[in-house]
């Protein structure tokens, strides 16, 4: 039995910075190690279903000479053979040659997903929203296509619990999803409002703000709409001192 494994660094467990998962950053090095942990879960899972070939592609952009080249291979279980790649899903051979199951592994949502951790679609600064033919889709949607045009299943989706849900609402309810962590977003504002906090909802989509005000003042709660861009050292501190007021 031939396995791909696609990964991706932003849905590993215990990765919930952008520090973790950009190369040059203090905490890359940490992220590198929890990343190469997971997928060799991954592999040692393959391994025991009966896998006789295992080939991993990294798909995370980490910048500099660590892009689509993020795993450490001194920790990497030997039991696989692994790419680097120059464009991400630039490679296609051992698709091409015929794969029985393809693994997708630390997979976020798409961008704009409220409770996704480090949620975005291929860029979080150039691309907002994806379609193919009528569906929108995240990178899961991505990979999904890339396999399923040589007729490679997808059996696998981990990631955080929108992740999860956003592959078996793409790929059915057949699909085997293992959540390694749980989005904090428009339901720990809901939570908040509930026990009697007013509550500042803030994102740089504003539409999408207001929506989560309006149903938490919906639900009596007490809530109002900011917009913020949190990459914005500026503007966010601008936020803070008006919450404080």
């Amino acid at each position: 039995m031939r396995v791909h494994i696609i990964s991706d660094m932003e849905g590993v467990g215990g990765i919930v910075k952008g520090d973790q998962t950009n190369a040059g950053r203090p905490m890359f090095e940490e992220g590198r190690k929890l990343y190469t942990g997971e997928i060799n879960a991954a592999i040692r899972g393959a391994k025991a279903a009966g896998a006789t070939e295992i080939v991993v592609m990294d798909c995370h952009g980490a910048g500099e000479g660590y892009t689509f080249n993020s795993l450490l291979p001194e920790e990497l279980d030997p039991a696989c053979e692994y790419v680097v790649q120059e464009e991400w899903t630039e490679y296609t051979g051992f698709l091409e040659e015929g794969c029985d199951a393809a693994l997708f592994v630390g997979m976020h949502a798409m961008a704009g997903t409220a409770d996704g951790v480090l949620n975005h679609t291929v860029s979080g600064q150039a691309w907002q929203n994806l379609w193919f033919n009528d569906t929108r889709v995240g990178e899961t949607g991505i990979n999904a296509a890339l396999c399923g045009t040589w007729g490679c299943p997808v059996l696998l989706v981990t990631g955080d619990e929108a992740s999860c849900r956003e592959g078996q609402e793409l790929l059915g309810d057949g699909l085997t999803t293992v959540a390694v962590k749980k989005g904090i977003g428009q339901t720990s504002a809901r939570l908040f409002a509930r026990e009697g906090a007013r509550v500042i909802v803030s994102d740089v989509d504003l539409g999408a703000a207001e929506t989560t005000a309006e149903e938490i003042t919906k639900a009596g709660g007490e809530a109002v709409a900011e917009h913020v861009d949190v990459t914005d050292q500026a503007e966010t501190l601008a936020l803070a001192e008006r919450v404080v007021q």
